[in-house]
């Protein structure tokens, strides 16, 4: 009889010892819902002192991923056999789960200390690949830690190490001088979009921590630009490169639309109205131009968020997280929303601005027609304007007189409880069913965080369910309940 992939082993009945015991599923009894790959055939669960760890099998299996992409399957072989390896693949391909789940077989449940280190170069990609790993349940411990938030918060949190550690550059260099954690243990480092961070500026901090690392086994790149150059204090003496980049793009169709005027405000509208209701990002290239571009769509009655630098993080998470669940269809961004950080698929992208690099274009483009998906790359040209020699064969577009797209339907909710308070996705579903009395079709993506949680629910519903249900319990906490 087939038993579950995992059996959960207290520290009591451990003996407090860092006991091992490794439980299989049988091959005959094998259930069909859990994952095969080529390489490993059983499920395989670790139990130490008292923490669960789970496999690339069970993982897989959480996340619902039924089959890797070619590039991940490709990392699955390459990785774990070389020291050196450099993976370029496009934005949006699952890089993060290309190279997490080599490192976390290669872990040490018995360790207390950080093994692996992920250098990221936004405060976004940092919160993003934490999430990636709560979300496989792998059973080791992460933390992120970037600019924009209290370092003292930084220390609490890492006190009890985490197995994993995700940063930004700037804050892991401080934690390193501090010596708020330990380097002596860490074997594997992952530069995850590494040319974005040395373009931000961040050489000297990246220097600074390769050069903290004595017992470093594994140095993994990543980046989504072809032909970047890598820079020597990084030390790769014979890397092997997995690159995916030679299927970049290919569903992505250009588009010009003509304007009359170099403003471009007035054909950005008849754009919008042209397209509707779909999901969409709207790159300008400086903040005073998104704010520009802002009031005018208010004025016009398109909704939309914003995300820039110039944001407070929780602002631009937030931002992220209307536009992930549907409340916004469209985003007004500048490169910051390029690459390295986790929105949906969408269908189009507007240039209001073209950028100056051809490889920024390349990553804009990116974030539409991927993984085999069909989308459009639209470029605002001014009648008088010349495209720059990167732009390539682009078809001009008629636009249509359409009405304005109509708003999503879709409102967010903000719950003061998370994970910290041992609350559950399920916990939150369970409450909007039963005491919000919502059918499954008016419940939209729910968001968990560590101390909150973010739900989509329907508009018509929002008002109502604020009332019901704010200043309840749910998990013997008292959540207050209001919109975003």
């Amino acid at each position: 009889m087939y038993t579950r992939n995992y059996r959960y082993l207290s520290p009591a009945k451990a003996n407090n010892k860092c006991s091992i015991r490794i439980t299989k599923n049988l091959r005959k009894k094998r259930p069909k819902n859990i994952y095969r790959t080529n390489s490993q055939f059983q499920s395989q669960v670790l139990v130490a002192c008292g923490m669960l760890i789970k496999d690339q099998v069970a993982i897989l299996n959480k996340l619902g991923i039924e089959q890797l992409n070619p590039m991940q399957l490709e990392a699955e072989k390459v990785i774990p056999a070389n020291s050196e390896v450099v993976l370029l693949s496009p934005t949006g391909t699952g890089k993060t789960l290309a190279f997490l789940l080599p490192i976390i077989a290669t872990l040490d449940p018995t360790l207390t200390e950080v093994q692996a280190l992920i250098v990221v170069p936004s405060r976004e990609l940092a919160i993003q690949i934490e999430q990636v790993i709560r979300e496989m349940g792998s059973g080791y411990k992460t933390n992120a830690v970037y600019g924009g938030r209290s370092g003292s918060k930084d220390k609490i949190e890492i006190k009890h190490r985490p197995a994993i550690l995700v940063g930004t550059p700037g804050r892991i260099a401080d934690h390193i001088r501090r010596e708020n954690f330990s380097t002596e243990h860490i074997k594997s480092l992952v530069l995850d979009e590494f040319d974005k961070s040395l373009e931000i500026g961040f050489d000297n901090e990246m220097t600074e921590i390769l050069e903290s690392l004595p017992n470093v086994k594994k140095k993994i790149l990543t980046s989504a630009t072809q032909g970047v150059e890598i820079p020597d204090f990084v030390k790769l003496r014979f890397p092997v490169i997995i690159n995916h980049l030679k299927e970049e793009g290919s569903n992505l169709k250009i588009r010009t639309i003509l304007s009359p005027s170099a403003d471009k405000l007035e054909t950005l509208v008849d754009a919008l109205c042209h397209l509707g209701s779909q999901p969409g990002i709207v790159f300008c290239n400086f903040k005073d131009s998104i704010e520009r571009v802002s009031e005018h769509l208010t004025k016009n009655g398109i909704g939309h968020g914003l995300f820039y630098g110039g944001m407070e993080q929780q602002e631009r998470e937030r931002a992220l997280i209307k536009f992930r669940n549907g409340t916004n269809q469209l985003l007004l961004a500048t490169d910051l929303a390029a690459r390295g950080i986790d929105i949906p698929e969408i269908r189009f992208i507007i240039h209001y601005h073209l950028p100056t690099k051809d490889h920024e274009f390349v990553h804009r483009n990116g974030r539409t027609a991927r993984m085999n998906a069909d989308g459009t790359a639209y470029i605002l040209q001014w009648e008088g304007e010349n495209l720059p020699e990167f732009v390539q064969n682009a078809e001009v577009l008629t636009l249509e007189k359409n009405s304005v797209p109509a708003s999503s339907g879709w409102t967010t909710l903000y719950i003061s409880g998370g994970r910290k308070d041992k609350i559950s996705k399920g916990d939150i579903a369970g409450l909007f069913f039963r005491q919000g009395d919502l059918k499954s079709q008016e419940l939209g993506v729910i968001e968990l965080k560590q101390d909150c949680a973010f739900v989509a629910v329907k508009s018509s519903k929002a008002n109502r369910l604020i009332q019901d249900l704010n200043n309840t319990k749910l998990k013997k906490k008292k959540v207050r309940i209001s919109q975003l």
